[in-house]
């Protein structure tokens, strides 16, 4: 794999992977390098079957002040087609965390702003550290949302929330996204990365058929109707059935211990 700029891969423990914005003295916005990174990081990361969660944070006191746009202030005369064909494969690079089959989690360790609010709902699950602050403000800024934030953000909290939220375009703390359920958890920021890391740890020890399955079942929102979710379990909770890992995990749960899953 060729060096990552503006970004780190990590595997810091079993089955875990963890992919750090680094470039801190822009708040880990989203340069061109960092976006070749990402690329590149999450390719590897698809390939790696050792890989079973994957965590996304940032370097310093930010999680992400969202894309280096920068370039769009320097270039008034451009026209709408060559913003537009730049603007699409940034948004298809960063979303291509979604297309990972193992569960994501985002650590939201501080302000995740614009682009990087999007990334954060790309993600499956989201933990933000106390102190941390989340805003959508496109249109404080003159500029429609973009890398699916009109998608996102409705699936993730809701359409009166995802409404409230784009249209004003105000910041909320920790706090309120917690209530929102824009993130899941609200952790000290002194533990916030071990904590954060030992959940994936435990996502990681579990099957990783079944796990890969679930978040199958839960993209995009779920599944249209309640027929269709019973013909997909009908199909899915069988295949996992017939696992040696069910095996393992019937074993485990009747020696009292911990369950060694390998995926198969």
């Amino acid at each position: 794999m060729p060096e990552l700029s503006h970004l780190r891969l990590e595997r810091p423990r079993d089955g875990v992977a963890v992919l750090t914005l680094d470039n801190p003295d822009q708040r880990n916005a989203m340069s061109g390098e960092m976006t070749r990174s990402w690329v590149a990081a999450v390719d590897e990361l698809a390939a790696d079957r050792s890989v079973r969660a994957v965590v996304v944070t940032g370097e310093g006191s930010a999680f992400c002040s969202g894309g280096d746009t920068s370039w769009i202030a320097s270039e008034p005369e451009a026209s709408v087609d060559d913003l537009r064909e730049r603007m699409m494969p940034f948004y298809r690079a960063w979303l291509s965390i979604r297309r990972l089959e193992v569960p994501t989690i985002a650590a939201v360790n501080g302000p995740a702003i614009g682009a990087g609010l999007c990334l954060a709902l790309a993600c499956d699950l989201r933990y933000a550290a106390v102190g941390a602050r989340l805003a959508a403000p496109f249109v404080r800024l003159g500029v429609h949302a973009g890398m699916a934030g009109t998608y996102l953000l409705p699936r993730v909290v809701g359409e009166a929330h995802a409404r409230d939220l784009l249209l004003t375009g105000r910041t909320v703390d920790a706090d309120e996204a917690l209530r929102l359920g824009l993130v899941s958890r609200v952790i000290e920021a002194a533990t916030f990365q071990e904590e954060v890391l030992a959940t994936a740890e435990g996502i990681a020890r579990t099957a990783p058929v079944a796990s890969r399955l679930t978040k199958l079942a839960l993209a995009g929102g779920g599944h249209a109707d309640l027929e269709s979710c019973l013909q997909w379990e009908a199909l899915a909770q069988p295949v996992t059935m017939a696992t040696e890992d069910l095996q393992e995990g019937i074993r485990a749960a009747r020696e009292k211990r911990p369950p060694v899953f390998t995926g198969r």
